[in-house]
């Protein structure tokens, strides 16, 4: 079974265990506004070429509208997120879909770079919108389909990030990159209207003032040590998966293969298998097999990095590669999520803010490192970086699981109590079975 925290509280409720508190229906608005909010972090991916010529810019510097857009999603999960559970979320959730609106429409009518750049941070923070409402969801449902609920939220995020980059780059062939963000802002609109009416009553859940609330999410991540280990096994997986798709435009728009923007945005449809996986990761966390799906995703980061780098001239490698790569990354990561937000019922949205905070750090890294590989040692270097976070995250896993055997082992030639074993593991942050 997964460890719990010992400074778990659990939440009031009326109703008997095992009684849904969310229907079928909300789930899917839940799952449809995550991937409509998490798609505005992932138009540019396919873009970058015509960014670059459209602008008259480098590579490197169109690649920035990826780090610059995750590094503002990352200052949003600092200082946005915790706002979920301070004021009613009901509100403060189509107040944040109105206002990454404007950003997409200044991101559209940014005439340099240096003012899309700007607009790109704006709606790295209002994209954080989507993370607000996976806590959100988690809250209404019972315990017995917290992972199920989280998965099927997570696979409506997954398939915002997989089609941001098949309708931008459509969307850019017909009327050029600008129009993405024009059609982006007014989905926005739309979405906030829908979430308005419809969303189920979220009230505060702490009556503490801001700078206390920031100030408690590092306290959090402090002394939970489950919550550290999987921020950063979050974060090595989300490195993995920037380093792919930054670098990937650049590959597919030349030799061999000389694909347009629509083609592009194709490939991610490839990783709608990470999408399968995380409904599915859901259902295995609720069963007790956390740490079965964090050692076989945990591997096959690294592993994936193989068909991949034989893509630089087959592409059957390449789309063998994308589909075991994201399959792999959503599965953790869910894995991940339905391990932390056990932790702590009443602090929700700190907790994904620490963890979605990290985790965003380890993919701003990857998308600025990715670029640097590519113009330094093309498609071989770039799969040498992929590779290389990828193992470090098995490597991570791995460390964790020997220390809580230890602990365990330890415990028990002293004949401790199951309860101080628990404890024991729980220290050596294994947050696994």
């Amino acid at each position: 079974m997964p460890v719990r925290s010992r400074h778990t509280t659990p939440v009031p409720t009326d109703e008997p265990v095992g009684t849904p508190r969310i229907g079928h229906g909300t789930v899917w608005l839940f799952a449809v506004a995550t991937g409509v909010c998490v798609a505005n972090l992932y138009y540019s991916q396919p873009l970058l070429d015509a960014i670059a010529s459209g602008l008259r810019i480098s590579h490197s510097a169109a690649a920035l509208t990826v780090t610059l857009t995750q590094l503002g999603y990352a200052a949003g999960l600092i200082t946005l997120l915790p706002l979920g559970d301070l004021l009613n979320r009901r509100r403060l959730v189509p107040v944040m879909a109105i206002g990454t609106a404007c950003a997409l429409a200044a991101m559209a009518a940014a005439p340099s770079a240096p003012l899309l750049l700007a607009a790109a941070v704006a709606v790295g923070l209002g994209a954080t919108t989507a993370q607000v409402l996976v806590p959100y969801a988690a809250d209404l449902a019972t315990d017995a389909e917290r992972g199920k609920v989280v998965g099927t939220v997570m696979s409506g995020l997954l398939l915002g990030i997989l089609l941001a980059r098949t309708v931008a780059g459509y969307l850019a062939e017909l009327g050029g990159w600008r129009t993405v963000y024009v059609v982006a802002a007014v989905a926005m609109v739309l979405l906030a209207g829908a979430l308005w009416f419809r969303l189920p009553a979220a009230p505060a859940r702490t009556g503490l003032r801001y700078p206390a609330l920031l100030a408690s999410t590092a306290r959090i991540l402090r002394e939970e040590p489950v919550l550290r280990l999987r921020a950063v096994l979050g974060a090595l997986a989300f490195a993995v998966f920037s380093v792919l798709w930054t670098a990937l435009t650049f590959l597919l728009s030349g030799a061999p293969y000389h694909y347009g923007d629509g083609t592009i945005g194709l490939f991610g449809l490839l990783g709608a298998a990470g999408a399968l996986a995380a409904s599915a990761a859901g259902r295995i966390a609720d069963r007790g097999h956390a740490t079965a799906a964090t050692t076989v995703t945990s591997v096959l980061l690294a592993l994936s990095w193989l068909p991949l780098w034989l893509g630089r001239h087959r592409l059957s490698g390449l789309l063998i590669g994308v589909v075991v790569l994201d399959l792999a990354v959503q599965g953790l990561h869910v894995t991940n999520q339905s391990q932390v937000y056990r932790l702590r019922p009443e602090a929700r949205s700190r907790i994904n803010s620490a963890y979605m905070t990290t985790y965003f750090i380890g993919g701003a890294i990857g998308s600025s490192l990715a670029p640097v590989a590519y113009d330094a040692g093309g498609w071989t270097a770039v799969s040498v970086l992929g590779a290389a976070f990828g193992a470090a995250s098995a490597v991570v896993w791995a460390a964790a699981c020997l220390t809580a055997r230890r602990h365990r082992a330890r415990a028990g030639a002293h004949e401790r109590g199951p309860g101080q074993g628990a404890d024991r593991a729980r220290a050596a942050g294994s947050g696994g079975e």
